[in-house]
């Protein structure tokens, strides 16, 4: 008798990403047919358990452009769409998916962020909406009042000795970095000097 691996699935606009999660698989074969059609078989443990599926995809795909990797914990597949649109659902048919198909959370990106997760410059992220970012700067000025007003209660907070070897600290000198665009840390003194 066969059993079911645990399958997690995640998209993008032009693949799909399928890992059936099944340690140390002997005889792994997975087969991929251009009309979506992905069938795996393979045996694992010392009682050679036999696991079989066969998942019928949402849409048709490109099999010479599709990767497999077969490794020591999952089969890692990396299927190249036939359209490049989102798919509704991993598998096609109105009915719910089987209970061992589950979306791979890790690798998951919505299809509206889709669009600027090549953008490496932005870690991704679209600041678009943000309108020159001017609502930020409101934003992070309410939120340095709030942290002030938080200040002000560490003061009043008694008890908390052994505090006063921070106060000599050897930190005070030291020039904090941040991130540039390419994600490299600058020195913020030496940006200051550079403006002047």
């Amino acid at each position: 008798m066969s059993r079911y691996p645990e399958v997690k699935w995640a998209q993008r606009a032009d693949k799909v990403f399928i890992t059936v999660q099944l340690s140390d698989s002997k005889d792994a074969k997975v087969n991929l047919e251009p009309e979506g059609v992905f069938n795996f078989s393979g045996t694992v443990g010392t009682g050679n358990t036999h696991y079989e599926l066969k998942l019928d995809l949402y849409d048709k795909v490109i099999v010479e452009e599709s990767k497999i990797n077969v490794g020591v914990r999952s089969i890692f597949c990396i299927l190249e769409k036939a359209e490049k649109v989102w798919w509704k659902k991993l598998l096609r048919g109105d009915g719910k998916a089987p209970h061992y198909v589950k979306v791979d959370w890790d690798k998951w990106v919505d299809e509206d962020e889709d669009k600027g997760a090549g953008n490496l410059d932005s870690g991704g992220m679209d600041f678009s909406n943000f309108g020159g970012m001017g609502g930020m700067g409101d934003m992070m000025g309410g939120m340095g009042g709030m942290m002030g007003g938080m200040g002000g209660m560490m003061g009043g907070m008694g008890g908390m000795g052994g505090m006063d070897e921070f106060e000599g600290s050897d930190d005070e000198g030291q020039e904090a970095t941040k991130p540039d665009e390419h994600g490299a840390g600058t020195s913020e003194k030496k940006e200051a000097e550079a403006s002047t």
